[in-house]
């Protein structure tokens, strides 16, 4: 695909969300440069000929979050911009409410922000009966009930 139609996707892309495209070069590297407050950034180098689309980021704090997205490109078959771009949106978890009309919510992996990390309750239904002590036919290991 030609780069300027990439470029074209890709700010159609982010009219969508808090990303912004800041830099697109074609001339050493097909490389365009995104990013969202509160310091989010990436970049997604084009494929030329037969190579894949690769993400990256200069930032060592977004570098583990885009992972995700680095496998999804490498699994089987082309990748699109666009699907590229929206695997790397979910690798940095977007939640809330927001309208194409401008108001978007980024919530970021709490490592970038410095805050502890939420509890995950998606496991919690399996816990459910690990709550308080061991019943009568739940020996403890270790202890003899006499």
């Amino acid at each position: 695909m030609e780069f300027k139609n990439l470029v074209e996707a890709a700010e159609e892309w982010c009219s969508g969300n808090p990303f912004d495209l800041i830099f697109a070069e074609e001339d050493d590297e097909r490389r365009m440069d995104f990013y969202a407050e509160p310091g989010v950034s990436f970049y997604v180098l084009c494929p030329g000929g037969t190579d894949n689309f690769h993400v990256w980021s200069e930032s060592e704090d977004c570098l583990p979050f885009l992972q995700l997205a680095q496998d999804y490109i490498s699994s089987c078959g082309k990748k699109t911009l666009l699907e590229v771009l929206e695997k790397v949106f979910t690798s940095f978890r977007p939640v809330g409410n927001w309208d194409p009309g401008g108001n978007a919510y980024l919530l970021l992996p709490s490592q970038l922000l410095g805050l502890p990390e939420l509890e995950d309750d998606s496991f919690g239904h399996y816990h459910a009966d690990m709550e308080g002590e061991p019943g009568p036919d739940h020996q403890q290991m270790g202890v003899s009930q006499q």
